[in-house]
């Protein structure tokens, strides 16, 4: 098992804590991050891209002239799409580009980003933020002892003070252990974990 220090918001060393090899010393291979990632993104599209075809254009279905004898192309009602205002032909329409990665895979990726945030000394553990008040002012000043700009913070259950404190501030998310996801381990640079939220993090992904 991997050890690692506990520290407290001034960054002094308090304790140690053991971390499991079955979460933190797992290979990393880049091909399974990708495809949850991608997953991940996917699911994000809004897919509410639409244009009007045509049964959605609002006018007259009446054929606009007769089929043979004008010399005019034949034409239709005024709803086809070869006239300016006409309906769209092969525009998009609204969809969902949601789809799922096996519930195996994604926790192993998750394991996976996990353990390459401890591989690369990005991990640090902390006691608690210590905030009497939701002050952004505050929230820095413990960011700035612990040396970090731009870092996901993960906290075990709601903690108002915290994320209130943290919401304006640029390159910072505070995330609860049950949003924990691929994306978001990856996507900054530093992972700050809360001591009490390791427990929770081994219940979800050991069980």
């Amino acid at each position: 098992m991997a050890v690692v220090d506990v520290i407290n918001s001034k960054g002094e060393n308090v304790s140690q804590v053991e971390l499991s090899d079955a979460i933190w010393g797992v290979e990393v291979k880049p091909g399974v991050l990708h495809e949850v990632v991608t997953m991940q993104l996917a699911s994000r599209r809004a897919g509410t891209a639409s244009v009007k075809h045509r049964g959605d254009v609002k006018g007259s279905t009446r054929k606009l002239f007769r089929q043979k004898g004008t010399g005019r192309a034949r034409r239709g009602d005024i709803k086809s799409p070869l006239l300016r205002g006409g309906g769209s032909v092969f525009g998009p329409s609204p969809r969902s580009y949601d789809y799922k990665v096996p519930k195996k895979v994604r926790r192993l990726a998750l394991k996976m980003a996990l353990s390459s945030k401890l591989r690369d000394q990005q991990l640090t553990v902390l006691d608690g933020f210590d905030l009497d008040r939701a002050k952004t002012r505050d929230f820095v000043a413990v960011l700035k002892n612990l040396d970090k700009r731009q870092a996901l913070v993960v906290v075990d259950g709601r903690d108002e003070t915290l994320e209130l404190s943290s919401r304006n501030v640029p390159g910072v998310k505070v995330l609860r252990t049950e949003g924990l996801n691929v994306y978001d381990v990856l996507k900054y640079r530093d992972l700050i974990l809360l001591e009490n939220s390791l427990k929770a993090i081994e219940g979800r992904l050991l069980a």
